[in-house]
């Protein structure tokens, strides 16, 4: 294991480290866009679990050379170094500490989760050209990698963590995941978000919809999920949009796979397509807060700013008697990020009155984990889909 010198400055998307007394240097791969590790080690199966995780706490990152399988082997054993720190500890003869408020969970959570993914991105994974890994059992990865739009023209390095991530999304996009309201597949992309809750999507595959629609706007619309709810559901012409450009790949080829490309046209636009509808459904990003990576947008909503937008536009893009759907859950009011009179006030703001308001329940596994940090939030938490008409309309 041999200790490199500090980085020279250049290049921000290249990483430099010491090897065999010379001095390497490779592309760097962060699709959070982290800067490369100033400090680099080489390691190898010699390494031991606790000393890697104490260079790694130090900020030092190490790159690995020895088996594959060994690496993954190495983070687990980080992980749980990691996750061991966070266990409440038992009682003890001390008074207790006043149990913190959902907020101040909320953010103690977000900097466990950032200082988590920090110090575990620190085990690094060399590339040649092509996206091959020249370790003992390596993978085939190139897949996972062309479909993350990872650079395949030079020497790189990634952390492992973040490698994981790629193949994860990618053995997402072979399977599919199973949408009960479609009775049928869709396939998410790396980068993403993928329906894995369902309640959302069978709140829009029941709703009544507006009489006589014909045309609906998807906005934000991701994998194109909630478009192929509204074509299965009979509605002759959606108009989907987003502005990321591996979402609007991911929700054509869904489309397209379903069999509804002739009723669904996915656009790229900030928000609205031009033109009114008769139903404008959006289900945007539930918590207003900073997203710390690129793959975050889907769930953070820096101060509400697509909620906000979605409801500011709404009036002026509903056809007369048309009707909006904010499908959005409650959890940021229970962790204490935005009350329900803030929300109310949005809607009547943008010159809009609620016509009904339709629930529902999360069925996963962590609304059910009282090991989780937001237990008591996810516990409480309901989805809801606000019908919504400018007022006077009708």
């Amino acid at each position: 294991m041999n200790t490199s010198a500090e980085p020279r400055t250049g290049n921000p998307a290249s990483i430099e480290w010491t090897e065999a007394e010379a001095v390497h240097r490779a592309g760097w791969q962060s699709e959070a866009g982290l800067p490369p590790p100033r400090r680099v080690v080489v390691a190898d199966d010699t390494l031991k679990a606790d000393t890697a995780y104490q260079l790694a706490c130090e900020g030092t990152a190490l790159l690995w050379r020895g088996d594959f399988q060994n690496a993954r082997l190495l983070l687990q054993a980080m992980a749980r170094r990691v996750d061991g720190l966070r266990r409440k500890p038992g009682r003890s003869g001390k008074r207790a500490k006043a149990e913190p408020s959902q907020l101040e969970a909320f953010h103690l959570y977000r900097m466990a989760q950032a200082q988590r993914a920090r110090i575990l991105g620190m085990l690094l994974i060399p590339f040649e050209a092509g996206h091959v890994i020249p370790l003992r059992r390596a993978p085939d990865v190139s897949a996972a990698c062309r479909e993350g739009q990872v650079p395949a023209d030079g020497p790189m390095v990634m952390s492992l963590r973040e490698l994981q991530g790629l193949i994860g999304a990618h053995e997402w996009r072979r399977r599919g995941v199973a949408v009960a309201a479609l009775e049928a597949s869709i396939h998410p992309h790396y980068g993403v978000f993928s329906p894995v809750r369902s309640e959302y999507l069978e709140l829009v595959a029941s709703a009544p919809l507006p009489a006589a629609t014909q045309l609906a706007f998807d906005i934000g619309t991701g994998s194109g999920v909630l478009a192929a709810v509204l074509a299965r559901r009979g509605v002759k012409r959606v108009l989907a949009t987003d502005q990321d450009e591996r979402a609007l790949a991911c929700a054509r080829e869904n489309i397209e796979r379903l069999g509804y490309a002739k009723q669904v046209e996915v656009l790229k636009a900030d928000l609205f397509p031009d033109g009114r509808a008769q139903l404008v459904v959006c289900n945007p990003p539930w918590l207003p807060a900073k997203p710390t990576s690129p793959l975050e947008h889907a769930v953070y909503d820096p101060d509400s700013r697509m909620l906000r937008g979605f409801l500011a536009g709404l009036a002026a893009h509903l056809a007369p008697g048309g009707e909006g759907w904010l499908v959005l859950s409650d959890l940021a009011e229970h962790l204490g990020l935005r009350s329900r009179e803030a929300l109310l006030q949005m809607i009547e703001e943008a010159g809009l009155k609620v016509l009904a308001k339709l629930d529902t329940v999360p069925r996963h596994g962590r609304a059910k984990d009282a090991d989780d940090p937001l237990h008591a939030a996810r516990a409480a938490e309901v989805t809801s889909l606000w019908k919504l008409r400018v007022v006077g309309a009708g």
